[in-house]
C-alpha cells in the first residue's frame, strides 16, 4: 500500500477561520485534529482536539487544575463561548511544528514510522510534483484509517 492509495480526503481549515467554526467541525466529524492549510492549500500545522480544549480552559486552571473545582458548573458549561471572536491561528501552540507530510509514493511503514516519530494522529499526503513550491494536497492519513488498513492486510 502507497500513501497515495491510503489518503482520504479530510477537513481542513485556514489559519484565519474561526476557532468555534472549527470546534464544530471536529465535533460534527469526530476527528482527532484538523490539517490546517495556509493560503495557498498546503499543510500549515495540525490543531489537535486537545489543544482545542486546552483553549476553552482559563490559563489558571492549567497552571493548577484544583482550582477547577471552585469554578460552577454554569460557568464551566459555557466554556466553549471563549472561542467567539477568536482564530484557528490563536488557538495554535506559538511554537506548533510543521504537519507530518508523507510522499504520494512513501508505503505504509514509512506513514507508520513518520506518525510514531512525531507522535501525529495523522499524516498529510502532498504531491510535490517535482516543484517544492507547489505542493497539492492529495488526502490525509489518520493514525485509526492506517491501523484498519494495515489490520485488514494482515486478515
Amino acid at each position: 500500500m502507497r500513501a497515495r492509495d491510503l489518503a482520504v480526503d479530510y477537513e481542513t481549515v485556514s489559519l484565519d477561520s474561526e476557532a468555534l467554526d472549527a470546534a464544530r467541525l471536529m465535533v460534527q466529524h469526530r476527528l482527532p485534529g484538523l490539517l490546517v492549510v495556509d493560503e495557498q492549500g498546503a499543510p500549515a500545522a495540525i490543531l489537535p482536539a486537545s489543544q482545542m480544549i486546552k483553549c476553552l480552559v482559563p490559563g489558571y486552571v492549567v497552571e493548577d487544575p484544583t482550582l477547577a473545582a471552585v469554578v460552577d458548573e454554569r460557568h464551566a458549561d459555557r466554556l466553549c463561548q471563549s472561542l467567539a471572536g477568536r482564530t484557528v491561528r490563536d488557538c495554535l501552540p506559538k511554537t506548533a511544528p510543521t504537519p507530518p507530510v508523507a510522499a504520494p509514493d512513501d508505503t505504509a511503514l514509512e506513514v507508520a514510522a513518520l506518525m510514531a516519530q512525531v507522535r501525529s494522529p495523522l499524516v498529510a499526503v502532498v504531491d510535490k510534483n517535482n516543484d517544492e513550491t507547489r505542493a497539492r494536497l492529495l488526502g490525509v492519513i489518520t493514525a485509526s484509517h492506517l491501523l484498519e488498513r494495515l489490520l485488514l492486510a494482515a486478515s
